[in-house]
């Protein structure tokens, strides 16, 4: 690398001053605002944002939904509220967060409704009330520490670089492999480039930096939470860009963050996210894994030689040294022991490697001490103590062997990567203790009433649900006329998946201090679309796409000429439908992993003969509204797999407890994703098509058939292959 560093230990950045996210509302602006009149309801803010949208007209659903959230938060309960597609629900839930004094906090679990809401729900929204709140409403977004550029990296960077990635271990990078000198300068060059935009950015957010560098570049000018010294401490503390995110939060009427910030918020005690009194957390289904994924730890080989070689000057050589072995000592123990669930306690080479690293590290923070503040360089003190104390808390997690804790081996196909995995059996204890308390919490998605009920979803989320209430005697007696083993297109009166009416809403479930809501959808499912079950087809017994599911995909994809998205349980299903239809049709097939998603998305968006094909990003990360995505075919049931750890251990858990672990934990996991994957058919108004279901057991799985039926779009529903041929081949004509 070059020696050229940001300018030493004298480099003072020119501060730009930071921008508010829109507007520019001092918090004294703010409530001057707020003291002219009075204040408007929410639902006169959702008047204002919707009559702002040429042709908007109000949803029955997004106005039911802005309504509750008020009465809830007026009274201080916590709200679930299923909103389907279509219904508006950003709008429904921003517009009375901005009659609650700030700042509400917004979370969401993926990046693209993050942006969805900043780059244009929010900037509307602000245009559109501003006449009638009688100033500009302010928001902001907040994400980890590590989104944005470090100054006190970036002016260390060039010490590091050799040490922290010129000799990376082959596990430690993509691909493996030991860089090779032109890839160290490519990395310099992506350096360099970090250096002159941190004389113009005024954020220091990674996502504003175009084009991008790679994750090893951007590893080099960013900080951990954990590692951070703190802004009294840090020489750039003044201009810090992570701190200066914090402060515009904590000034604006809307925070909008991410799950998974919200997580490691509430398991430092809440003193990352400004204080705040309302939290709307869309997307909500996906909340407990993101906890669950904050609480995970894990030990690497790599991970402890990086961080010896980052402590070794802080160190005696004899210290350094047994880091070095505790790490050899895990890299033969992990070599060893097979991947998958640990159940009869550690193996002894991974008990002995984790009883060294204890004890290793130990050693090594006591050596360290505290950071004092005269200290030369706290940052680099502050790294190795960080790195240090997250793996002796690690290894202590690990020797302890907790009943509420599940430990698992980890290794990828290639052999790349190698870790001793340990993370807690339910957060539903964590959510219950740090999520509600002193705030009011709304809890929003398409996919929160599982089986036709919301109690399953709110146990996971920590609430304290009643058991279901006995069906009443008129509703056993339709049951038992119309059961499961006949197909339900052909019984009278029952075309509809899941034995609902046309936009039928869940009913509501309550329990102490929390309430539901279902607002339905603006969508007529009934009449745009078509749940076919593939109910001839054999129960499926092995890997892979058999061949009997093969032919009906087939014979299903030549009816209607493509425009299909096949979502598959598995890499290799998803490879086996391609081949087949490239051998036997001349449809453009796309397959996940021979080109990036967002562009196989563009091509199956833009080419209308077109099939995409892929496995589990695709249930939840593509949004094709009108005829591209007419057919989207689902080969079976997405149960987890028996080998996924943290499943199969909650349903040991249950079972050993007297219960149905499959019940309790595999169907609900099964029910959201086949929503979500069920959900990518119809996303517009105008849309049609079928979503083809080749898993026989959706409709003869007397146990769980009917409640993941419940969990589904009230689609009409047929059994019929003809049926939905039929249906597809009048697509293809229209």
């Amino acid at each position: 690398m070059g020696a050229t560093g940001v300018g030493g230990a004298g480099y003072r950045r020119t501060v730009t001053p930071p921008r508010t996210a829109t507007g520019s509302a001092t918090p004294s602006a703010r409530a001057k605002g707020r003291r002219r009149g009075a204040r408007p309801s929410g639902t006169e803010l959702l008047a204002a944002a919707v009559g702002a949208v040429p042709g908007g007209a109000e949803r029955p659903g997004q106005l039911q939904m802005t309504t509750a959230i008020e009465a809830c938060v007026a009274d201080g309960e916590h709200l679930l509220v299923q909103a389907g597609t279509g219904t508006g629900k950003s709008l429904a839930y921003l517009a009375p967060a901005l009659t609650v004094d700030g700042p509400v906090v917004v979370s969401t679990a993926t990046l693209a409704l993050q942006s969805q809401l900043v780059d244009h729900d929010l900037p509307r929204l602000a245009d559109a009330v501003e006449p009638v709140l009688g100033r500009r409403p302010t928001f902001a977004v907040l994400k980890g520490r590590h989104h944005y550029l470090c100054l006190a990296r970036l002016d260390n960077s060039t010490e590091e670089e050799p040490e922290d990635t010129l000799f990376d271990a082959p596990a430690a990078r993509p691909g493996g492999g030991t860089k090779w000198l032109g890839e160290a300068g490519r990395l310099g060059k992506q350096i360099e480039r970090l250096r002159d935009w941190a004389e113009k950015t005024a954020t220091g957010d990674r996502d504003e930096l175009d084009p991008g560098v790679d994750d090893q570049a951007w590893r080099l000018v960013s900080m951990p939470a954990r590692e951070c010294v703190g802004a009294t401490r840090c020489p750039f503390g003044q201009e810090c860009f992570a701190e200066a995110s914090r402060a515009r939060a904590r000034e604006a009427d809307i925070v909008v963050t991410n799950h998974s910030l919200l997580a490691v918020d509430m398991l430092a005690d809440r003193h990352i996210v400004p204080p705040h009194k309302l939290l709307i957390v869309d997307e909500a289904h996906e909340l407990a894994d993101r906890v669950s994924s904050a609480a995970q730890a894990e030990l690497v080989p790599e991970l402890i030689d990086r961080t010896t070689r980052r402590a070794r000057t802080l160190l005696r050589p004899e210290t350094a040294e047994a880091l070095t072995a505790a790490g050899d000592a895990l890299a033969v123990g992990l070599a060893e022991a097979p991947a998958g669930r640990i159940t009869a306690g550690l193996p002894t080479p991974l008990r002995e490697a984790c009883t060294l690293l204890d004890a290793a590290t130990r050693t090594a923070l006591d050596a360290i001490g505290d950071i004092k503040a005269d200290d030369p360089d706290p940052v680099r003190k502050q790294q190795a103590k960080a790195a240090l104390d997250e793996l002796s808390t690690t290894a202590q997690r690990l020797l302890e062997e907790a009943d509420h804790d599940v430990a698992w081996v980890e290794k990828n196909d290639s052999g790349t990567r190698r870790a001793l995995v340990v993370a807690p059996l339910s957060v539903a204890g964590t959510l219950a203790t740090h999520l509600y308390d002193e705030r009011t919490v709304v809890a929003t998605s398409a996919t929160l009433a599982l089986g036709g009920r919301f109690d399953t979803v709110a146990r996971a989320l920590g609430l304290d649900a009643p058991p279901p209430a006995p069906p009443t005697p008129a509703a056993a007696a339709q049951a038992a006329r119309t059961g499961p083993g006949r197909p339900a297109a052909e019984t009278p009166g029952r075309r509809l998946a899941g034995d609902v009416t046309p936009n039928a809403v869940v009913p509501a479930t309550e329990g102490p201090g929390w309430r539901s809501l279902d607002v339905g959808s603006p969508f007529d499912y009934a009449r745009q679309g078509i749940l076919y079950v593939a109910a001839h087809l054999p129960r499926p017994s092995v890997s892979g796409l058999p061949e009997a599911a093969g032919e009906e995909l087939l014979g299903l994809v030549e009816a209607l000429g493509g425009r299909t998205l096949g979502l598959f349980s598995s890499r290799r299903a998803a490879q086996q439908a391609a081949e087949l239809l490239r051998a036997r049709t001349d449809l453009p097939v796309l397959l996940q992993g021979e080109e990036a998603l967002p562009l196989l998305v563009r091509r199956f968006r833009e080419e209308r003969a077109s099939c995409l094909f892929g496995v589990m990003s695709l249930w939840q990360g593509v949004d094709v509204p009108g005829d591209a995505c007419q057919l989207v075919v689902i080969d079976r049931l997405p149960f987890p797999r028996p080998d996924e750890p943290l499943a199969a251990a909650r349903a040991a858990a249950v079972d050993a407890g007297g219960g149905s672990g499959f019940a309790a934990v595999s169907v609900p996991i099964a029910a959201v994703r086949l929503a979500q994957g069920v959900g990518r058919l119809i996303r517009a108004t105008g849309d049609k098509g079928v979503v083809a279901v080749l898993d026989s057991r959706l409709e003869t799985a007397r146990g769980y058939g009917p409640f993941l039926r419940r969990s589904l779009p009230p689609f009409w529903y047929t059994t019929r292959p003809e049926v939905a041929r039929g249906a597809l081949e009048r697509l293809a004509k229209s």
